[in-house]
Order: structure tokens, then C-alpha cells, then sequence
């Protein structure tokens, strides 16, 4: 009795020692040659190196309400509810999730029921099973049963272990995935958004214009009907007027078109959408970059790409476990009877331990080659996971330096380019000054407007190219930033720059 319970002890003590293995290689962080700042970065913004560490948890904040626009704001609340990518992401989100649950149940037995009814009648030759002479014709009989079943995968060598963890990894980046969508989303709607407002201040200004240009055409019709002026300077009255409202009418069907992509991002039919026209008075707020590291942290295709790729270092192991045995634990048990009268008596019960179809420990010997393919195809898709996040953390760097420089060198050129426009808005009063004084004609008024106009127009264009930058800069650090970070001030009105410590991450 002793030798049996000893026995029965080491049996269970190496199956549970097996059941704690995995096959899996050990994981190892690909390495990085990520540099301490961004090239694009201000010097007084670079600061010390700290080690990376993965956020896939962390609220990316609402971010777009540092523009302080209240209609941005509405935008986004709506498209965050009714855009249909997003829901399909959510949903697929909730499939990879029910994945993970459905690989949980793995690890526990799985318990059945059912019940039976039989009549039969046995051969004459089976007469000797019965306990019969042979021969013997044997009457039919009725079996009644009521059983209850219990099986379970011994996790001997980590598969369904592994199996589980690579279904939570990529379950992870998956949702890592959907944040990345909505981050995406949430910058569509913003830059659809200042494209908008940056057609109405272009329209606004054509519109003048138009209509300086209406008046020296009708000034210039009455001259040349008086006979001061020749045709020659009549039609080319005409002629810019001509192109001004040609300009207008590409204005409206860029503005259309924006309105149409914003309506579909708000989840709404393009005919029922309409934004009425607004002042355009955003100003770009400073958005400070941090530090190199954090960016591995922050954004969330960089988290999804880490996550395949240790979700696919445990498919590897789960493609090994194939080659050692598996071991099924099944019993049952219930009640059988010839009569339905007799079937919940306590002497009608019944068991039975072991499979009924099939060995308990099964040991693979052959599969042509099947298990070898599925093992090389599992360190392929490592090494492919592998290089997929190294190049997501590339782009990644590359898209934040792009929107850096982006930022830095829009700034400075959209200060040139005031410039331009005050100079040039002065240069058309003094025209008209000595126009009304009958130094200059009247198309040295016109030219000397235009110009001005054409730029006030390139000024609103670069505004709005400012603002798309700090959308794509946001986009490309992950997001994460607070209105109250910022205080509602912009990078125009002298605003301090705030340090990455500062944000919400």
C-alpha cells in the first residue's frame, strides 16, 4: 500500500512539473540603435535618456481640445461614436478577446452529461459473451443510461499553456490596434476639419476680390463705352475677373469634397452634412516631443508590433510541443439499466476510466514531415514579426523628425510670409492713396490689391499647414497630451514650451 502511494505521489508530482514547461525560446528584445533626440528637436527641449516601457493602457487623452474650438470638439465626440471603421475594429477587438477566453477554457476539464436508450438484440454467435452456450438465441433487450463525462489535455509540455499566451498577445495587439485606429480617426477628423476652415478663410478672401474685380470691370466697361479706354483694356478686366471666380468655384469643390470625406467620418450620409462657414482664428499650440525612448512607449503600432511579436516567439513553442506526447485524462460515470424503473436504483450504477476510442497517451512517430513544416513556419513568422516591429520603429521616428521639421520650418516661413502680406497690404494702401490723388490709374489700384490678397491667401494656406503639422506631430508621438497642459495658449502667443514630464502619458 505504501509502494502504490509513493508511486501514485511521483506520478503526479512529474505531471505537474511537466505541465509548468514551455517550449518556448526565451524572448529577447530585438535591439535599437534609438538615438537621445530627435535631429528636429530645439536644444532646449533634448533631455536625458530613460529606459522604454510599454503603455498600452494609457488613455490617449482629448487631445484636439488644446485648439480651443468648441465645433472640433462636437466633431470629434461624433465621430468617435458613429464612424464605422471604429466600430468594426471595436467588434473585431471583441472577437480576438473571445478568442483569448475560449483558449483559457483549455485549461480546464471538460465536463459533459447526457442520456441513452438501446434495444438490440445480440447474434446467437456473441451467445458465450452473455455467459450462453453457443447457439443459444438471446431475446432483445432495452438498455436505459444517464452518464456523466470529464476529460482533460495534460498540459505536459506547454502547449496549451502557450497557446493561451499567444491568444492574449495578440489579443493585446490587437486592441494596441484599435487605439492606433482611433487615434488615427481622431486626427482625420481634425485635419479634414482645418482643411475646411482653411478654404473658408481662402473663399472669404477670393470673394473680396471678386468683387474688386467686378468693380474695375464694370469702371472699365463704362470707360470704354465712353471711348477713354481701348477694348484692349476691357477685356482684360474681364479676363481677370474671369479667373478670380474660377478660383472661387475650385474653392467651393475643394470644400465640398472636404465636407464629403468629414460627413463619412462622422459615420453620416455626405448629403446631410453641412458645416457652415467660420471665422478661422486656431492658432498651432507648441507641442513639446519628449524623449526618444518614450516614443516606443506611446505609440500604440509600436505596442501592437511588440506584442505579435512575442505572441509569435510563443508559437514557436506550441509548434514544438507537437513532437512530444499528450497525455488526455477521461472518465465517466453515471447509471445503466434494462428497465426505466430500475435505472436510478444505486445498483445500476456504473464507470469507466480511459477513452473509449483512441490511447490516453498519444506519441508521435510519423506525420510526413507535417510537424517540421509547421515548426519552420512558426520561426518564420518569429523572425518576420521580428523585422515588422523594427521597421514600425523607424517609421514611427521618421514620421515624428518629419513633423518636426515640418513644425520648425512652417513656423518660420508663415513668419515670412506675414510679413509678406502686411508689406504687401501696405504697398496696395499707398496705391490707393496716390490714386486718389490721380498719380497712378486705376489698374495699378487693381494689381496692387490682388497681390495683397493672393498673400493673405498664401498666409491662410501655410495657417492651415501649421495646424495639420501639429495634428501629424500629435498623431506621431502617440498622442496622450491634456488641454490643461497646455493652458489654452499657443505657440504664437508666447507660450512657455512644457517638458515631456509635464504630459499625460
Amino acid at each position: 500500500m505504501m509502494v502504490m502511494a509513493m508511486n501514485r505521489f511521483f506520478i503526479i508530482t512529474v505531471l505537474t512539473l511537466l505541465s509548468a514547461c514551455s517550449l518556448a525560446p526565451d524572448f529577447v528584445q530585438p535591439k535599437m540603435d534609438v538615438p537621445q533626440a530627435y535631429d528636429e528637436q530645439n536644444d532646449n527641449e533634448k533631455g536625458k535618456w530613460k529606459v522604454a516601457k510599454t503603455m498600452e493602457a494609457a488613455d490617449r487623452g482629448d487631445w484636439w481640445k488644446i485648439f480651443n474650438d468648441k465645433i472640433l470638439d462636437g466633431l470629434e465626440k461624433q465621430a468617435l461614436e458613429e464612424n464605422q471603421s471604429i466600430k468594426i475594429a471595436a467588434e473585431r477587438l471583441e472577437q480576438s478577446r473571445a478568442t483569448v477566453r475560449s483558449s483559457e477554457a483549455d485549461f480546464f476539464p471538460t465536463v459533459g452529461t447526457g442520456a441513452n436508450y438501446l434495444r438490440t438484440k445480440p447474434s446467437s454467435v456473441s451467445a458465450v459473451a452473455f455467459g450462453a452456450p453457443a447457439g443459444t438465441q438471446i431475446k432483445p433487450y432495452t438498455a436505459y443510461s444517464v452518464s456523466g463525462d470529464v476529460s482533460y489535455e495534460a498540459d505536459l509540455f506547454g502547449r496549451v499553456r502557450d497557446t493561451y499566451r499567444t491568444a492574449l498577445l495578440h489579443s493585446k495587439a490587437d486592441e494596441a490596434t484599435y487605439k492606433s485606429m482611433l487615434l488615427a480617426l481622431q486626427g482625420d477628423v481634425a485635419q479634414n476639419y482645418f482643411n475646411l476652415r482653411t478654404i473658408d478663410e481662402q473663399r472669404r478672401i477670393t470673394g473680396r476680390q471678386v468683387k474688386i474685380l467686378e468693380e474695375a470691370a464694370r469702371i472699365m466697361k463704362s470707360r470704354t463705352d465712353e471711348g477713354d479706354v481701348g477694348e484692349r483694356d476691357n477685356s482684360r478686366a474681364k479676363n481677370e475677373l474671369a479667373i478670380a471666380k474660377a478660383q472661387e468655384l475650385a474653392l467651393d469643390n475643394q470644400r465640398a469634397q472636404s465636407e464629403h470625406a468629414l460627413a463619412v467620418l462622422l459615420g453620416k450620409m455626405p448629403e446631410r452634412f453641412k458645416l457652415a462657414e467660420a471665422p478661422f482664428n486656431i492658432l498651432p499650440p507648441s507641442i513639446p516631443a519628449g524623449l526618444p525612448s518614450t516614443l516606443l512607449e506611446r505609440r500604440p503600432d509600436v505596442v501592437s508590433a511588440q506584442n505579435s511579436m512575442m505572441a509569435a516567439n510563443y508559437n514557436i513553442g506550441v509548434a514544438r510541443s507537437a513532437f512530444f506526447p499528450s497525455l488526455d485524462l477521461t472518465a465517466s460515470g453515471g447509471l445503466q439499466s434494462s428497465t426505466l424503473s430500475d435505472l436510478f436504483k444505486w445498483s445500476s450504477r456504473s464507470w469507466a476510466l480511459g477513452p473509449l476510442a483512441g490511447s490516453a497517451l498519444s506519441i508521435p512517430i510519423f506525420a510526413g514531415g507535417r510537424d517540421w513544416a509547421n515548426l519552420d513556419q512558426a520561426k518564420s513568422g518569429y523572425k518576420e514579426s521580428v523585422a515588422s516591429y523594427r521597421q514600425q520603429v523607424l517609421v514611427a521616428f521618421q514620421e515624428v523628425e518629419d513633423s518636426l521639421a515640418a513644425q520648425h520650418y512652417l513656423a518660420e516661413q508663415y513668419e515670412q510670409q506675414n510679413i509678406a502680406a502686411k508689406s504687401s497690404k501696405r504697398a496696395a494702401d499707398l496705391t490707393k492713396l496716390s490714386y486718389d490723388e490721380g498719380d497712378v490709374n486705376y489698374f495699378e489700384v487693381v494689381n496692387a490689391e490682388r497681390d495683397s490678397l493672393v498673400q493673405q491667401q498664401s498666409e491662410a494656406q501655410l495657417k492651415g499647414q501649421r495646424l495639420n503639422a501639429t495634428v501629424k506631430l500629435i498623431r506621431a508621438l502617440g498622442g496622450g497630451w491634456r488641454k490643461e497642459d497646455f493652458s489654452g495658449k499657443s505657440s504664437e502667443s508666447g507660450s512657455e514650451k512644457i517638458s515631456a514630464d509635464d504630459t499625460d502619458i
